[in-house]
């Protein structure tokens, strides 16, 4: 299938999300945030509303038909996510609020395994969900934190990586699988060989890749894996968490409460077994069964397909809007998801989302929560247009005609 007619069949999907119907400042919506959120498509809303309105009850104590139901919906949904991510057991995967809560949890319970003089290493291209937490960790254990640096075009220095790795003091790697500033897709399998090769083991924030390519965590030889579900076309409140199972089941918990217990007493308390040692108190049951609904979407058009659409639109884009007069694309790496990065000569990124709004053109202006690569890049903010499956040509030219009506009033 040539790229032109890839992307009519995905143009065909915009009747899919309600949304992209809507009017902003009296002009057809176009949206170019899905690295933000994306959109939902119907199937979503849907499958939410009819939980809601059919069949909902709390999960896994209740005997009564409607919670039996309900149950049923939900552990179907950890099936869904195991495949796809192709993890060998579903009990693997962790509910979590989003991939903030999951790295947050790695490093809490992960964290506590750690002996202070070990290491985590990330890199420069981190969001500070996958920066923080590290941080949080140096400063309450004793654990160093280093940072790989990246090339001039964006990419993983892959040898001052390996350097880092070779005193063999770091005991874990938690590294992007793709950035949300550049759409960098790191090297994840080398990453992780060379990880392991070094006695430490690998955290992915697939939070962007998820979306975007096919995921195989035994592929990748990850050993922890996490992304979110409102990326992912699904609803907001709900992430994942991907762990090997020897490695959760040495972890302590992350939060007390109802669900992850075995047994209780005043005296002491017994652990449930994953996955509900990690999944304390009411669990998102309405977004699990939308994320649900999301995956199956995702699988009806598959991986590949999703790529290629995705492929043509960068291609496209660092074409034409690279080829614009005043503007420059930032980072040029090896390989690059639906994300790209710009500034405008004379225009702040601010002033130019605020007149592109105007036009009804959704962009991301700012630091986007990477503030640290973004003075790596030496920048104070970019331009951000991200891309979903409802991309087309004609959004990414009304993004190049924007941006030249906006520069037109900024310059």
């Amino acid at each position: 299938m040539s790229s032109i007619d890839m992307l009519d069949r995905f143009a065909a999907l915009r009747s899919r999300f309600p949304i992209l119907s809507e009017t902003v400042h009296g002009r057809p919506l176009v949206f170019l945030d899905s690295a933000a959120s994306s959109q939902k498509p119907d199937c979503v809303i849907e499958a939410m509303m009819h939980a809601m309105q059919h069949q909902y009850a709390n999960i896994h104590r209740g005997l009564h038909w409607m919670s039996e139901r309900t149950t049923e919906a939900y552990e179907s949904v950890r099936t869904q996510v195991a495949r796809f991510l192709n993890a060998p057991d579903r009990h693997e995967v962790i509910f979590t609020r989003n991939s903030t809560e999951a790295i947050n949890l790695v490093a809490h319970s992960y964290g506590a395994l750690l002996k202070p003089g070990q290491a985590v290493l990330i890199s420069e291209l981190e969001h500070h969900s996958n920066l923080v937490p590290w941080q949080m960790l140096r400063d309450r254990a004793g654990i160093e934190l280093r940072v790989a640096p990246i090339t001039e075009t964006g990419d993983l220095d892959l040898e001052a990586y390996e350097s880092l790795l070779a005193d063999g003091r770091v005991g874990l790697v938690a590294i992007t699988h793709m950035s949300n500033v550049l759409g960098t897709l790191t090297p994840a399998k080398t990453l992780a060989r060379l990880a392991h090769q070094y006695g430490a083991k690998i955290l992915l924030d697939g939070s962007q890749s998820a979306v975007h390519r096919a995921i195989d965590v035994q592929d990748l030889d990850a050993d922890f894996f996490v992304c979110t579900g409102h990326k992912l076309y699904g609803p907001t409140g709900i992430g994942v968490l991907w762990a090997r199972s020897a490695l959760l089941n040495a972890m302590p918990p992350f939060l007390g409460g109802g669900e992850m217990i075995e047994t209780v007493s005043f005296a002491k308390s017994s652990w449930a077994t994953i996955p509900h040692k990690f999944e304390a108190g009411t669990p998102p049951i309405i977004e699990v069964i939308g994320l649900g609904a999301a995956l199956s979407f995702m699988e009806e058009l598959g991986a590949a397909s999703i790529a290629a659409h995705e492929n043509a639109l960068v291609a496209y884009t660092r074409d034409v809007l690279g080829g614009s007069e005043g503007v420059r694309l930032i980072g040029s790496p090896a390989e690059q998801g639906g994300v790209v990065s710009f500034i405008v000569e004379g225009a702040h990124p601010h002033d130019l989302a605020v007149l592109l709004d105007r036009q009804g053109i959704a962009i991301r202006a700012g630091q986007h929560c990477a503030e640290p690569l973004i003075r790596r890049l030496g920048l104070t903010a970019t331009a951000r247009a991200s891309f979903g499956v409802y991309t087309t040509r004609d959004d990414i030219d009304a993004l190049v005609k924007g941006v030249a009506r906006a520069r037109q009033m900024l310059v």
